[in-house]
């Protein structure tokens, strides 16, 4: 239990009697809400946000009450704020910042260099090319930002998973295995006073993946590469389970003189197992000076990329979860330390973005792939239990094409949920005003969200 401090003891009188009162009712309303326990370690409890969903009076009423940290789920990302190079568009993201500003709540920024989600334009770069653009965004946004950001996800997802450890093969990657080193001080040099943090999947027990970032961090402190923090997503699930060596290997990171965060937390279930689940995750990072906070993918079930999974804290009528009740309480038991101090963050326009989110613990599947008139589509997959990611890349064959229609049938029971660099109807998927011309040989990506199983895919592709 935490414990409370009385000050004094049988007989106060007048002021002192009061302050004694609101002092005991304050700490007593600090352990009714996720953000404001968390507080009392001097942590933070989030949450990811999409900014069309701010309108939604039982979303944003959880919000406001519950969580002071903030992660724009799509809105930060390269393909939302630089859809065309050089043409810079914060709307989105300036408005969940404004509201996180309105209501006393610090930002997370989501991400600055990642693999996926990367707008057209860029996805068909290579080279010194693709490293300028990336430091140009990079700069531009967060300069943008400036001092209105407490940590950022600067590298996204980089490293492969499997048993070597290794980078995983990107168009960033290609440019020169300094990429990450140079995104970072490139983050740095625009924005000083932010923490900055490199976030992953698949990287929360001691494994090849985690130990492969590990080695990085640990050579970047060495060599005085800018590096404050490490996020865990902590996607968990039956395909990957919550680790018993979870609070070990936090430590670990810790040890090598960064923060840790647990950055996108979800955990498939329901009741007393998914209830346990999320307190041991809580009492982990309470357990860790340095782990400075966590925050959950989501607010509602329905909110969730994985909504089948019933992941999250709330469900779907924005109902507490026995969930929630076991991340209060293990929130409320208070842990053996307190993280560093963290510094505040503040102020700051909609136009809503897709729900897409991170990669999770997957497999992917065998790639499909079709000809057709012009192009050709090719498809990965990232498949969890009760839902799916599809990627679809249209490559242009021997002469440039200005449209492209791709056949892309998914198997029975599987629905989708969203997608986003495509227009869609039924079992056709076209091209949007920005990504239909693709030069000879080059290519543009969409993508497919998903609940059910993606299955062997075998698209078509119609250039015109």
């Amino acid at each position: 239990m935490r414990n409370f401090r009385t000050r004094g003891a049988v007989a106060l009188a007048g002021a002192a009697a009061i302050a004694v009162v609101v002092s005991l009712a304050s700490t007593a309303e600090a352990g009714t809400t996720l953000g404001a326990s968390a507080a009392e370690s001097g942590r933070y409890f989030g949450t990811a946000v999409a900014n069309y969903k701010l309108s939604d009076a039982t979303y944003s009423g959880i919000l406001d009450r519950e969580f002071n940290m903030i992660t724009p789920e799509n809105e930060m990302k390269w393909d939302a704020t630089e859809p065309s190079q050089g043409s810079f568009n914060y709307s989105s993201a300036d408005a969940i910042v404004a509201h996180a500003n309105a209501h006393n709540q610090r930002m997370r920024g989501h991400a600055l260099a990642w693999y996926s989600q990367q707008p057209p334009w860029a996805q068909g770069m290579e080279g010194t090319a693709l490293r300028n653009a990336m430091v140009n965004h990079i700069t531009n946004v967060a300069t943008h930002y400036k001092g209105k950001i407490y940590a950022w996800d600067v590298v996204n997802e980089a490293f492969a998973d499997g048993g070597g450890g290794g980078r995983r093969d990107s168009n960033l990657q290609r440019t020169g295995n300094d990429w990450i080193e140079v995104a970072f001080k490139t983050a740095r040099a625009a924005d000083p006073g932010a923490k900055l943090c490199y976030n992953d999947y698949n990287t929360d027990g001691v494994n090849a993946k985690s130990t492969g970032v590990y080695n990085m961090v640990k050579d970047f402190k060495a060599r005085g590469v800018p590096i404050d923090c490490v996020g865990f997503q902590s996607h968990i699930n039956s395909g990957s389970p919550l680790p018993s060596d979870y609070q070990a290997n936090l430590q670990r990171f810790a040890d090598l003189g960064v923060d840790v965060q647990i950055t996108e937390l979800d955990i498939q279930g329901s009741g007393t197992a998914q209830a346990n689940s999320y307190a041991t995750v809580v009492k982990s990072c309470l357990a860790v000076a340095r782990c400075t906070g966590i925050t959950v993918w989501g607010i509602r079930d329905s909110d969730s990329w994985r909504s089948g999974d019933t992941p999250l804290l709330f469900d779907n009528n924005g109902n507490k979860k026995a969930a929630y009740t076991s991340a209060l309480n293990a929130l409320n038991s208070g842990g053996t330390s307190s993280p560093p101090p963290v510094s505040t963050s503040p102020s700051v326009s909609v136009s809503p973005s897709v729900s897409v989110s991170p990669s999770v613990s997957t497999s992917p599947s065998s790639p499909g792939g079709g000809t057709g008139n012009g192009c050709t589509a090719t498809t990965s997959v990232n498949q969890w239990p009760g839902g799916f990611v599809v990627t679809v890349r249209v490559t242009a064959g021997a002469a440039a094409i200005n449209g492209w229609t791709v056949g892309l049938t998914l198997p029975s029971g599987a629905t989708v949920t969203s997608s986003w660099n495509v227009t869609r109807s039924g079992n056709s998927w076209s091209n949007v005003s920005y990504n239909g011309h693709v030069n000879a040989g080059q290519y543009t990506e969409f993508g497919i969200q998903g609940t059910g199983t993606a299955g062997t895919l075998t698209p078509t592709c119609a250039g015109s």
